[in-house]
């Protein structure tokens, strides 16, 4: 299902809230993650700070990314492509969500409103449907 333009500018604005506080942010998200399903813990073999300004560099790519879906497509295929390597499974890809809005809902505050939500939601179902396709497991 495509985007609207509001969504699009709903979840740019929001992330742009976010980004200053990127560190804090992926900080959040992988305690955050690591709670939810503590069986990913092992995925992560690196550095787990390096490991979060490379997720806020693949968010800010994928959000910059949602006006021109087309061109976005191909490089999400690639990233799954790389995390098929990492053990990365298809049932990974709710637990990660989940991750994503609950860090969005503690660094936006008061911004993190019910249509906020609901466009990152639809994001985050764009990015798992599309690099699903490319998981192995």
């Amino acid at each position: 299902m495509p985007l609207t333009q509001r969504q699009i500018e709903l979840v740019q604005h929001s992330f742009s809230l976010v980004e200053p506080i990127s560190e804090q942010a992926a900080d959040i998200f992988y305690d955050s993650l690591f709670k939810i399903d503590p069986s990913l813990r092992p995925l992560f073999k690196s550095n787990i700070k390096a490991q979060g300004r490379k997720l806020i560099t693949m968010l800010k790519a994928a959000v910059q990314g949602l006006e021109d879906l087309d061109a976005l497509v191909p490089v999400l295929k690639q990233l799954a492509q790389r995390h098929n390597g990492y053990g990365v499974k298809k049932s990974h890809f709710t637990p990660v969500g989940n991750a994503l809005l609950y860090t969005l809902k503690t660094g936006l505050g008061n911004e993190y409103t019910d249509e906020v939500r609901q466009a990152w939601i639809s994001v985050i179902h764009i990015v798992a449907d599309t690099m699903k396709t490319e998981i192995q497991n």
